[in-house]
């Protein structure tokens, strides 16, 4: 069993950008999913913006955070997608840059220590506007930030009390489904637990 965590570096990334790459075709444009934080605060620029369904993979707040919206005193909670289910979300097109610069800036905002929190993965998803395939960040369920299943009670508490640097765990929420709501999608469960937090 890991306890101890170790921070990726330049050789780790780079590997990560290649493994991506060698999947991607050229001509192929670079799509982003987001379905929590980045919806809100995409911290990279893009061309285009589409509402896409993620078949198997769910919204859970099933990552530990002792740092950002938590401490280690009173560790936080946040989002990632973990298999089984769907998930409605938001698909951002990069523009024509330079894609290894682009994935490296995901790969840096996203996946920070190793064993790493999150697999990156390119998968496909649908939208209104046709199919598309996405760079995605799932769970990994063998890293040291996984929570596990969590009861609802579990979650709420966690939410309704944690707060670190970035704020609080409440906030979090909150931008995740008033900025859904925005692009018309309604997910029942976050907006349950919205007011259980808020109760």
């Amino acid at each position: 069993m890991v306890l101890f965590a170790a921070h990726l570096d330049d050789v780790d990334y780079d590997a990560m950008v290649r493994m991506l790459e060698s999947q991607l075709p050229e001509n192929e444009p670079l799509w982003l999913f987001g379905y929590g934080s980045l919806i809100w605060k995409p911290e990279i620029e893009h061309v285009e913006e589409r509402v896409a369904l993620l078949r198997g993979w769910h919204r859970s707040f099933c990552m530990k955070m002792t740092r950002w919206r938590g401490t280690k005193e009173s560790p936080g909670l946040m989002m990632a997608l973990d298999r089984g289910g769907q998930c409605k979300g938001v698909a951002f097109r990069l523009g024509d840059g330079d894609r290894r610069e682009q994935l490296d800036r995901l790969l840096r905002r996203e996946v920070t220590l190793k064993p790493t929190s999150y697999h990156p993965r390119l998968i496909n998803m649908t939208s209104d506007a046709g199919p598309l395939r996405a760079l995605v960040f799932v769970i990994n369920r063998r890293g040291t930030t996984y929570a596990g299943p969590l009861s609802e009670e579990e979650v709420v508490e966690r939410l309704a009390t944690s707060c670190g640097h970035w704020g609080s765990g409440a906030d979090y929420l909150y931008n995740t489904v008033r900025n859904l709501e925005l692009r018309g999608i309604h997910d029942a469960h976050l907006w349950r637990l919205q007011q259980l937090v808020a109760a």
